[in-house]
């Protein structure tokens, strides 16, 4: 009985110290933009060097909620929101700089950024307007236009569909995140620069009537590229007139966003480095990162080995369930290169024994038709919500599994 106290309490000695430590955090000081200082907790543990620690408490970002509306689809939102991390991190190391939201682009700001630009008439009688409103209201105040619409001009005369194919709408959102580096005392920390992301719109909606049909401009990455450019350095511009910001390193990166119908996300294609106290982007770099998705023609035409390796896998799927044809993949290439292979097989089934059974099925099959150096993962689904996940990573003998109850 001894011996046996003594082997479990050896192992759970072995345990604890190989366990990470979830609770360990440091105690820091930021420095705020009023030359204040205030007490917040960096984590100490981190997931991944992938990842960015992030300043506790949590501070939400001032236009945080308004991506929702204006990106296309929910894979948009996440990849932009994930895409703007990966770009930031060329410039700022996730094992120096922890991350904050942005602070200091508030919903306003954005929103007025994201209009069009209003032509001089269109100044003139928005002048107009408001002058007639003040003095029916008995406002004494100076009237002030803000011109500050990012996107081209819409006269406002003429043939609508014209206009808009003319001038489509090439910006969709503006992203800000903050990055705290530690300063020169110690356990002080400050904003050592900042990321901003630019979405912009690979097809432009919009309506000859208010409640008519949608049509659609298609943009060519070309154009977009060149738009995109001009408008990113009206924004550094601005940055630039901000106080805070008028002296640290800004990367710039741009998003092009899939259509409302796609089932894959967009990808950041380019980004630049803007050195503190400057004005000058510069050169800008390419981005070689795509989603693409499988089964389709542009796998089949641009990763045809790859797609071999899915079709085998989802026909031996879908033997399981002769009636059934619902496996998608999604895989990420960087460079070229297949990064990570996401599978979602949406199924019905009708007993917990039933789904256990299917997934050491599939997890067979992973292990069988992809190759070792390929990462995997798999994601089983009912009307009832995820069912279960198989992950596969890179030169993993065994995949983990986990079944939801």
């Amino acid at each position: 009985m001894r011996k046996l106290s003594m082997v479990a309490l050896s192992l759970v000695l072995l345990l604890t110290a190989c366990a990470p430590n979830f609770q360990k955090q440091e105690e820091v000081v930021q420095e705020k933009d009023d030359d204040t200082k205030e007490k917040a907790i960096i984590p100490k543990y981190k997931i991944s060097d992938k990842y960015y620690r992030t300043i506790m408490p949590f501070e939400p970002g001032e236009a945080r909620g308004m991506v929702v509306n204006n990106l296309n689809t929910r894979y948009d939102i996440t990849e932009f929101e994930t895409g703007l991390m990966r770009i930031a991190q060329n410039t700022f190391s996730t094992d120096k700089y922890v991350f904050k939201e942005g602070q200091y682009l508030d919903g306003s700001s954005v929103a007025s950024w994201l209009e069009r630009e209003m032509t001089p008439a269109q100044v003139e009688a928005k002048k107009k307007e408001l002058e007639a409103k003040y003095k029916k209201e008995k406002i004494n105040k100076k009237v002030v236009v803000n011109n500050l619409g990012l996107n081209p001009a819409d006269p406002g005369k003429g043939d609508a569909h014209e206009r808009n194919e003319k001038n489509p709408i090439y910006l969709a959102h503006i992203l800000e995140h903050n990055y705290l580096v530690q300063s020169g005392e110690k356990d002080t920390y400050q904003l050592g620069g900042i990321a901003i992301g630019l979405a912009l719109n690979s097809v432009h909606y919009y309506r000859e009537e208010a409640y008519g049909a949608v049509f659609e401009k298609n943009i060519s990455r070309k154009v977009l590229e060149a738009e995109g450019k001009k408008i990113a350095q009206e924004v550094v511009n601005r940055l630039r007139g901000i106080d805070e910001l008028k002296n640290v390193p800004i990367t710039i990166g741009l998003f092009e966003q899939e259509s409302r119908s796609s089932v894959v996300p967009g990808n950041f294609f380019t980004y630049a480095e803007v050195s503190q106290g400057s004005n000058n982007i510069g050169s800008w770099k390419d981005v070689k990162e795509k989603y693409i998705l499988f089964p389709s023609a542009e796998a089949e035409k641009d990763h045809r080995d790859d797609l071999t390796f899915f079709q085998n896998f989802k026909q031996d799927v879908e033997e399981y369930f002769p009636n059934f044809n619902g496996v998608i993949g999604k895989g990420f290439y960087l460079d070229g290169q297949l990064q990570e292979l996401n599978i979602e097989i949406p199924i019905q089934f009708y007993g917990e024994a039933e789904a256990i059974g299917f997934t050491q099925y599939v997890t067979g099959l992973v292990m069988e038709h992809f190759p070792n150096y390929m990462s995997v993962q798999v994601s089983v689904s009912s009307v009832l919500g995820q069912e279960a996940l198989i992950v596969k990573k890179p030169d993993q003998d065994e995949p983990f599994v986990h079944i939801y109850q």
